[in-house]
């Protein structure tokens, strides 16, 4: 499993990559949304993956005992998801009103409406 998962990140990236180059406004979306799901999947991976045990002092000790879960990462991850959901909408909502306005999807043509 934690093997697996550094090869899964990679090919998010390139994949969320070779959507974000291509020309269509929809893969763009797409492109993105998978660039962030690889980047919160990078984020859990860096934080380390803990089972069985809790993030927090246990009940009559003073300090944590190892292997401990750091709750630093789980913290970035849901900030991460939040913000990489208002960057989405925000671009769902941009992209929809650039189609309204110049009617097209490509971005070739959008380069073009400029000299109009």
């Amino acid at each position: 499993m934690e093997l697996l998962l550094p090869f899964m990140i990679g090919i998010l990236f390139s994949v969320s990559i070779y959507f974000i180059l291509h020309r269509h406004l929809f893969k763009l979306i797409l492109g993105l949304l998978l660039f962030g799901l690889a980047t919160n999947l990078f984020l859990f991976v860096v934080g380390g993956l803990t089972r069985g045990r809790i993030a927090i002092i246990s009940q009559g000790q003073t300090v944590p005992v190892e292997p401990y879960a750091d709750p630093v990462p789980q913290a970035l991850l849901l900030t991460a998801i939040v913000i990489g959901f208002g960057i989405q909408a925000f671009t769902i909502v941009l992209i929809r009103r650039v189609y309204q306005t110049f009617k097209s999807n490509n971005l070739d043509d959008l380069r073009n409406a400029e000299k109009i």
